[in-house]
């Protein structure tokens, strides 16, 4: 009995912690969202998907993600969130600003996080994915996202972005933790279709090429300074 007893204990205390820190992260983003200027670059081509009311797949380097909720906010995003603790904040995030958490990646609950993304996408949402996640290499496109957008048939639209004020954490993909009374850029790429045919090898390498293009813009457009995607 003392053994459940202190499991429950821990478990309490584990969920009481994830809800007061994702309480704290936030109140946060929207601290940062109303203190950063926020500069958008979209392509005509997915003005055109918006216009027309398509859907499509977003797509950004993970260690960029933490100041997309607020820009992004109601926009019925549906992001692939890590099973790891880390992920449960971020998790408990989402819903307050209109976005769904879908939780899995390519090592752990992969094929069900790949279920429920097209579930998502039959419901109206955007997936939103980070190709190098959740554990990398860092700025290397892996399959899940390619994979998603051949059975889907949807576009994936690669995202850079650029902070002015920022902290990197000494962690895997050098994550960059955002700073208030910055600016930001968003910058978009050209769509890429994925069809049955497609060499994943190949798109792969062309989508990285293409977010290093549009994360190089924004950093340019920002800091004066081209991306270097071998430091972070």
């Amino acid at each position: 009995m003392a053994t459940r007893k202190s499991i429950k204990s821990e478990q309490q205390t584990v969920s009481f912690s994830h809800k007061l820190v994702s309480w704290f992260a936030y109140v946060y983003s929207v601290f940062l969202g109303w203190t950063t200027r926020i500069y958008w670059f979209k392509t005509d081509e997915f003005l055109a998907l918006e216009k027309q009311g398509k859907n499509y797949i977003y797509c950004i380097w993970h260690n960029q993600q933490l100041f997309l909720l607020y820009p992004y906010r109601g926009q019925k995003i549906a992001a692939l969130i890590s099973q790891s603790k880390d992920g449960e904040y971020i998790a408990r995030v989402l819903p307050h600003f209109g976005m769904k958490a879908v939780r899995g990646s390519s090592t752990r609950g992969g094929a069900r996080a790949l279920i429920e993304l097209m579930r998502a996408v039959r419901e109206g949402y955007h997936p939103m994915l980070t190709p190098d996640g959740p554990k990398g290499p860092i700025y290397q496109v892996q399959h899940g996202t390619l994979y998603l957008a051949r059975k889907t048939g949807l576009p994936i639209i690669p995202v850079g972005t650029a902070l002015s004020y920022k902290f990197k954490v000494n962690s895997w993909d050098k994550m960059r933790i955002p700073l208030p009374f910055g600016k930001t850029a968003l910058t978009y790429g050209k769509a890429f279709y994925i069809t049955p045919e497609t060499d994943l090898d190949a798109a792969a390498a062309e989508l990285k090429k293409e977010l290093d293009r549009v994360t190089d813009q924004s950093e340019m457009f920002i800091n004066k300074k081209h991306f270097d995607n071998q430091k972070g």
